[in-house]
């Protein structure tokens, strides 16, 4: 079910209605029955496979409750990382695997030996079993109460605003909040539709219009010079940020009209003066999950540079590996672990060049030269990202630069004024961006006045109506 479709219009107001007209105790069990509805919606038969992931993990915070010794809390840890990588796996890396062995061996004997496999993906599995491996692992460590009430933790788990794409929510932060009784009010509905709408302008009005010349481009870049393939790949930079930030949006105000308080997934990314500091800005629950649960127990920066360069190779392969079962996401995991060992040696030759020539400060700290070649790298990374191949990453990388007509801008799928209104889209956003990264007091003042408000959200609302697609068109990170 898309928050974008009118399936969910309609879901969503008979489910507010009867959570609100319930007594607080036995709101969960509403939150529990619409989640699971809601995942069905998808495809009924993978809430099955939902809820094996949920009952092994709450039966591994139960036991982790009761058998407290160290090599206990192991094992059962342990018998749930397999349980849930296992199924991973099975649905979204097997045919990957096969399909790559049988490459490697057709390469060396001759004739793939394996028949692939391809499973249908259950949406947003990698999404929730992180969420529920993170209660298994922070239950182990100690620092997260057990949850004793099943239905309590799988509501915790399905709760649907932030199911299939997050954020990833940590129980210490989502669960008590179950229990936290609260009153709806005026302030919390206006904010809750306030984010909504903004987040409805960047699925359905940016990403969605970029999508356009994202697909006529990637589709057969073959066809296209220069400016095409780096017009295309800076509108699936703004496609893929509006789509998945905007998610978040929808899934942050809609947690909110319920009374729940989702962490933030997005801090202005394109703003970012660094690589470092865009994964500071960029999937934020992703990110910390990855520090958390593997980076930090690796040893982190602590143990020397060669160990601390291992642990940020491993943690972007895996990030790439993620993000899907595809050569293609390993390599922009591989580009973004360059970028960091790079960077680094780049700071220590940057500090000492200021030392030593302190004139060459201001250019060195130059921040629209900062931002600039970090947003190319962040560029570059994304054709992997998007493109069906290595190979066709490689070459669309090699040929960004490629002297062309401007007038390809208008062949790239939409009319003039159409690819001039997309145009607007990214400047409204990266402008809101700037606003909200760094305020202009000017502005600050100005959007404290009700009238602005009120004219910016009737914009909004009115762009929304005319230029936003409302066919089914997925969000980006259901497929992950």
């Amino acid at each position: 079910m898309l928050f974008n479709s009118l399936q969910f219009v309609i879901f969503f107001p008979i489910l507010w209605a009867i959570y609100l007209a319930v007594p607080f105790p036995r709101r969960y069990l509403v939150l529990l029955i619409g989640s699971l509805y809601f995942y069905a919606a998808y495809r009924p038969i993978h809430v099955l496979l939902l809820m094996v992931t949920l009952v092994v993990d709450y039966l591994a915070g139960r036991a982790l409750e009761r058998w407290r010794e160290p090599r206990a809390g192991w094992l059962i840890a342990a018998t749930s990382l397999t349980v849930n990588l296992g199924i991973l796996f099975t649905f979204k890396y097997l045919g990957f695997a096969i399909d790559s062995l049988n490459a490697f061996l057709s390469w060396t004997h001759g004739s793939p030996p394996f028949s692939s496999v391809h499973l249908d993906l259950p949406v947003g599995i990698s999404f929730y079993t992180f969420q529920s491996l993170s209660y298994v692992l922070d239950a182990r460590r100690g620092q997260v109460a057990i949850e004793r009430n099943p239905l309590m933790y799988f509501t915790y788990v399905s709760f649907f605003p932030q199911l299939v794409a997050g954020p990833i929510e940590r129980a210490g932060h989502l669960l008590p909040q179950f229990r936290r009784p609260r009153q709806l009010d005026f302030s919390a509905v206006r904010s809750s539709m306030q984010i909504i709408l903004w987040g409805l302008f960047k699925k359905v009005v940016l990403a969605d219009n970029a999508r356009v010349v994202v697909e006529t481009v990637y589709a057969n870049p073959e066809q296209f010079t220069g400016i095409g393939l780096a017009t295309a790949t800076l509108f699936f930079a703004f496609q893929i940020y509006g789509d998945f930030s905007g998610y978040t949006d929808i899934a942050i105000g809609i947690a909110r009209l319920l009374g729940f308080e989702l962490m933030a997934n997005f801090r202005q990314p394109y703003l970012a003066r660094s690589i470092p500091e865009f994964w500071q800005r960029w999937h934020i629950s992703l990110t910390t999950w990855f520090r958390d649960y593997i980076y930090i127990p690796l040893g982190g920066n602590r143990k020397g540079d060669l160990l601390w360069a291992r642990n940020v190779i491993i943690v972007f392969l895996l990030s790439g590996l993620w993000h899907g079962a595809n050569w293609t996401f390993i390599a922009w995991g591989a580009l973004h672990a360059s970028y960091f060992l790079i960077g680094r040696a780049v700071d220590t030759g940057r500090v000492f060049l200021e030392r030593r020539f302190s004139s060459l400060r201001i250019i060195l700290r130059w921040r629209f030269l900062e931002w600039a070649s970090t947003m190319g790298l962040v560029l570059i990374g994304w054709v992997f990202f998007r493109a069906t191949s290595i190979d066709q990453a490689v070459d669309i990388t090699r040929r960004l630069l490629q002297p062309g007509p401007v007038g390809e801008l208008f062949q790239l799928g939409l009319s003039r004024i159409d690819f001039a209104l997309a145009t607007l889209w990214i400047l409204i956003v990266m402008l809101v961006d700037r606003q909200l990264d760094r305020p202009v007091p000017w502005v600050t003042r100005q959007w404290q006045r009700r009238v602005v408000r009120h004219v910016c959200y009737q914009f909004l609302f009115w762009t929304i109506i005319f230029f936003g697609v409302f066919e089914s068109v997925k969000f980006i990170y259901f497929t992950f």
